[in-house]
């Protein structure tokens, strides 16, 4: 008699995804004022991202449909249970509920296309990741203005590169012209923090521009691409942690 294959707790496994929900939250935190309430709203934030991981999920695996829409409904309970304390501090950030959907609608599409891979995928994605971090920023005393936006663009510079390069060393290895654009980018890249009058902050995006010249095009280990990708996100939190406090 053959048994039932028990079904387990559905979380994601990419590295990139923990390091793009958790580092532009506390790089808003950084730029504002924390606040102990603030581990409701990243408890909020992160079961959000838990939510719509299943959710995608069961769009495409009919088999498991169930099982992933129950773990979807779970985590979405309790992101709104941790939500309602910092809606009634700050209800403003209901306003993030709408580019939020707009852009999930956008991965919906793709993941009904068959085409998660896509940049425009990508992108939307950490445009979604990046407003996490202008969410955390107006919690903490923070309002809508321009140092928001550049907490937004700094972060979604940042990870947009990081997808430029996972994809040159996986999907698009030995393609010449991804490889280019992902040298290219990186480079450009540099003179964004000089447009937001923020010179310094050019600084933590030098260890991505060595890492794509260094290894962009390259046969590598998941393993080693996401030790990269965590000491490249802890080194960006890190020194502009520094900048923003010190300089």
């Amino acid at each position: 008699m053959s048994r039932k294959k028990k079904k387990s707790i559905v979380i994601p496994h990419e590295h990139g995804g923990w390091a793009m929900i958790s580092v532009p939250f506390l790089f808003g935190v950084m730029a504002g004022t924390a606040q102990w309430s603030h581990i409701l709203l990243f408890i909020a934030w992160l079961c959000l991202y838990l939510a719509s991981y299943p959710f995608l999920q069961a769009l495409k695996r009919r088999n498991q449909r169930q099982h992933l829409l129950k773990w979807s409904g779970i985590y979405g309970v309790v992101a709104l249970a941790a939500l309602v304390y910092p809606l009634i501090r700050t209800p403003e950030l209901f306003y993030f509920g709408i580019p939020f959907l707009l852009l999930l609608i956008v991965n919906i599409w793709h993941v009904k296309q068959k085409d998660e891979r896509a940049i425009v995928n990508d992108l939307c994605a950490i445009i979604i990741f990046s407003l996490g971090g202008a969410a955390s920023f107006l919690y903490g005393g923070g309002s809508f203005g321009q140092e928001m936006l550049a907490i937004v663009v700094l972060n979604f510079a940042y990870f947009m590169g990081t997808a430029f390069f996972v994809k040159t060393i996986f999907r698009e290895r030995g393609n010449r012209r991804w490889e280019s654009t992902a040298r290219i980018y990186h480079v450009l890249i540099l003179f964004i923090p000089w447009l937001l009058g923020m010179p310094w902050m050019t600084i933590p995006y030098v260890f991505p521009l060595i890492r794509t010249f260094l290894f962009t095009g390259k046969a590598m280990k998941p393993m080693k691409a996401g030790i990269l990708e965590i000491v490249g996100s802890v080194q960006f939190l890190v020194i502009s942690w520094i900048i923003y406090n010190f300089i």
